[in-house]
C-alpha cells in the first residue's frame, strides 16, 4: 500500500479525497493535517509515499511553500497539488518548489486517483494551463503581471502609497493599473473587484 499524508483545510474537500482513498486498492490515509506547516513533521513521524497538499491552508500556512522544504528534505516523497485556486502563478511556483504533479479540485474522484497513480508512477502531470475565472466583463488570462500584483496588495488593505512604495513605481501609475482594472472588469470601484477575486479564490489575501 501507498501511504498518503493529506494537506486540507476544508472539511468537504478532505472527506472526498479520503472517500476516494478508501474505494482504491493501493492507497493508504496515513496520516492528515489542515496545517501545510505541519507536513514536513508528519513525514518525519510516519512512513509517507505521497502528499496531497492544498496550497492555502489553516493558519495561512502555504502549502507550496512546504512543498519546497519537504523536498529538501525528504527527496523521495512525491507531492500533488491540489487546488482549487486559480492564481495564474501557482503552476510556475509549484514546479519551482519542486511539486511532482499539479490538479485542481473540481475533477472526479476516478481522475485524481488516476493522477496519483501516474505520479507514483514517475510522471510528472500538470494542466496546460490555468482555467480562466470571468471577473465581471473580463477573463483572467487578460490580467497582466503587474495588475495582479497590485491586485494582491489591494487585497491584503495596502493603500496607493505603499503599493507604489513595494512595485517600486510611482502612485499614479498605481491608479492608472486600478482605474485600467475597473473599466475592464464594469465594476463601479476597487471594493467590489477585490470582493469578488476573493469569492473566486483567485487572489487569497496574505498568500
Amino acid at each position: 500500500m501507498i501511504n498518503v499524508l493529506l494537506v486540507e483545510d476544508r472539511k468537504m474537500s478532505r472527506d472526498s479525497m479520503i472517500g476516494y482513498m478508501k474505494g482504491s486498492d493501493r492507497y493508504k490515509l496515513a496520516a492528515q493535517t489542515s496545517n501545510a506547516g505541519m507536513a514536513e513533521l508528519l513525514c518525519m513521524q510516519n512512513r509517507i509515499d505521497l502528499i496531497l497538499m492544498d496550497v492555502c491552508t489553516a493558519n495561512n500556512e502555504d502549502g507550496i511553500e512546504a512543498t519546497a522544504a519537504i523536498k529538501r528534505h525528504f527527496p523521495g516523497v512525491k507531492v500533488i497539488i491540489v487546488t482549487g485556486m486559480t492564481t495564474i502563478d501557482l503552476l510556475e511556483r509549484a514546479k519551482a518548489a519542486g511539486a511532482d504533479s499539479f490538479w485542481y479540485k473540481e475533477i472526479e474522484g476516478d481522475e485524481l486517483l488516476d493522477v496519483m497513480d501516474r505520479t507514483m508512477d514517475g510522471e510528472h502531470i500538470y494542466p496546460d494551463k490555468t482555467p480562466h475565472v470571468q471577473i465581471g466583463n473580463m477573463s483572467s488570462a487578460e490580467i497582466s503581471g503587474r495588475e495582479l500584483e497590485v491586485l494582491r496588495l489591494m487585497a491584503e488593505g495596502s493603500t496607493d502609497g505603499a503599493i507604489a512604495e513595494k512595485l517600486c513605481v510611482s502612485v499614479a501609475a498605481v491608479r492608472y493599473h486600478v482605474t485600467q482594472l475597473l473599466q475592464k472588469t464594469g465594476y463601479e470601484n476597487r471594493v467590489r473587484l477585490i470582493a469578488d477575486l476573493i469569492n473566486k479564490d483567485f487572489i487569497v489575501p496574505g498568500l
